[in-house]
């Protein structure tokens, strides 16, 4: 399959000829489609609410990664981004708001808030994300996603618990969708791990954890 794509490099604005990962589109002009990820569907209801309230610290992450625009790697030196498509707000933003409502969802904290917006809670969910792109490899790739997160107790500052959580999803294909499709896989493994994890720091086992 042969694909003419431009893309946006660190250094500048750079048009690549060639085969690629993506489907393209040759109009730098063009708007980009909208991707929104969204929070897993499937996570288990919390039998009892505890009396606690969290607050989610937006994720801190590279220069790279801190964008609305989706990261391509077709090799471990070389970083792009989709020239057809981006994420619906920034990645920090974005992920700040599926970890909120992943907890919530679970129905297991009496008040799950947002910082910078939100109020002093008991705990704090302090992250930094250091991969979240796709790796090319010809027709195909793998999303990778990875990033270490912290349970602050707040009345002290003190770090209750510290996890790296990472995701590797194959993805058959290199158009845009299935792209994202990976990164939606990969962000509901990381969440579901995160969400029984940061529960179980503060007292509550999911069911099936």
């Amino acid at each position: 399959m042969k694909i003419i794509r431009q893309v946006i490099v660190f250094a500048g604005l750079i048009a690549l000829g060639g085969c690629g990962a993506v489907s393209a589109l040759n109009k730098a002009a063009t708007p980009l489609d909208a991707y929104e990820l969204r929070a897993p569907g499937d996570l288990p209801q919390a039998g009892r609410s505890l009396n606690r309230a969290l607050s989610i610290e937006p994720p801190t992450t590279s220069g790279a990664l801190d964008t609305d625009r989706i990261l391509v790697k077709p090799n471990a030196v070389q970083s792009l981004y989709l020239p057809d498509g981006r994420w619906a707000s920034d990645l920090p933003a974005m992920w700040q708001t599926m970890v909120l409502r992943s907890f919530e969802d679970t129905g297991a904290l009496s008040y799950v808030g947002r910082k910078p917006l939100g109020t002093l809670g008991d705990f704090a969910l302090i992250s930094e994300i250091t991969d979240f792109q796709a790796a090319l490899d010809g027709d195909s790739a793998t999303i990778r996603l990875r990033l270490t997160a912290r349970m602050v107790r707040e009345s002290d500052a003190r770090v209750m618990a510290r996890r790296v959580f990472s995701a590797a999803v194959p993805v058959d294909g290199t158009e845009t969708l299935d792209l994202v499709n990976g990164f939606n896989a990969a962000s509901d493994k990381v969440l579901a791990d995160m969400v029984r994890w940061g529960l179980g720091v503060m007292g509550l086992r999911l069911p099936g954890a």
